[in-house]
């Protein structure tokens, strides 16, 4: 709570920002935004309960969200995380409190800043191009599932899977299932090896 206060006053102090509210909680950050409108939102990676990535991941769906910036150790792949799940900025917690408040700036004019990242270098990468439900599907699709029993797992209908598949490989650049299924595993194995270094 120390923090929190801390932060507060720092944004108080700042004549480009007006604070709407602070809360510690996920629960308490999503009740705010869906009654009040916030231009940006700033949170803690680790809040409780929920966390930053779920927290990110259902705020997209809101037309009304926030764009949300992440605050946290730029120890290891969290700046990468926080992009991946939809964040319009981090800023280290070790960096100076001025950096905090031009990052919130750039973030209020709708630039994306992740300060530790080669954003054009995530954006090639396709998987970062699928959507949520295009990425469950590759990844049943790596489970081995036939047309029908995709459509009986995402409740659609065999026509629906072949749209999506075809979407799918487009944006693989693939033209199989067995490619699609190589490039999911490849992808995964990485991922795990980036995450080791």
């Amino acid at each position: 709570m120390l923090v929190l206060s801390a932060m507060s006053e720092i944004f108080d102090r700042d004549p480009r920002f007006s604070l709407v509210a602070t809360t510690s909680t996920a629960e308490g950050f999503l009740g705010t935004v869906m009654r009040v409108p916030v231009q940006i939102g700033v949170i803690d990676w680790n809040l409780p309960a929920l966390g930053g990535q779920k927290l990110i991941e259902v705020l997209r769906d809101q037309a009304t969200a926030p764009r949300v910036l992440v605050y946290g150790d730029n120890a290891g792949d969290l700046p990468r995380q926080a992009l991946t799940a939809g964040a319009a900025g981090f800023t280290p917690r070790n960096g100076p409190v001025e950096g905090l408040l031009n990052t919130c700036a750039a973030v209020a004019a709708g630039q994306m800043v992740f300060p530790f990242l080669d954003v054009r270098e995530l954006q090639s990468d396709p998987i970062h191009q699928l959507t949520k439900r295009e990425k469950a599907l590759l990844e049943a699709l790596s489970r081995g599932l036939s047309n029908r029993q995709l459509a009986a797992e995402f409740e659609i209908s065999a026509n629906t899977v072949k749209f999506h598949l075809s979407n799918l490989y487009e944006k693989l650049s693939v033209t199989s299932r067995t490619q699609a299924v190589a490039f999911f595993f490849s992808a995964q194995i990485s991922a795990r090896s980036s995450g080791d270094s």
